[in-house]
């Protein structure tokens, strides 16, 4: 991957594993557009009690030429399930941005 990319992991114990996972997750974005110009992706375990298993939130910010994509994704049991679920969410509002501007889609006058 080209641009810049920021991992936070809030309250979970550092993972070789799971920021792997993150990178290769993050480089696929460009396949999609590629003039991201930065990518962050924060995930974190909030302290809320909840009679459930650990609750995992993912927020995954990309900016590229004026325009910043968020994608986020609150309360999945599992991280990798919740880092798979905001990428798809980012892969598609990239999608859309890349269809922008290119003028696939028509624009109302």
């Amino acid at each position: 991957m080209q641009i810049p990319l920021q991992i936070t992991l809030r309250d979970i114990e550092h993972s070789d594993a799971l920021e792997k996972h993150i990178r290769d997750k993050a480089k696929k974005l460009e396949e999609f557009f590629d003039h991201i110009t930065s990518c962050r992706v924060m995930v974190e375990l909030p302290h809320k009690h909840h009679h459930q298993g650990k609750q995992y939130n993912v927020r995954i910010e990309i900016s590229v030429p004026g325009h910043e994509i968020v994608a986020n994704r609150e309360y999945a049991e599992d991280v990798y399930v919740a880092l798979r679920d905001t990428f798809d969410a980012a892969i598609r509002q990239l999608e859309d941005y890349a269809r922008k501007i290119r003028g696939d889609i028509k624009k109302h006058v």
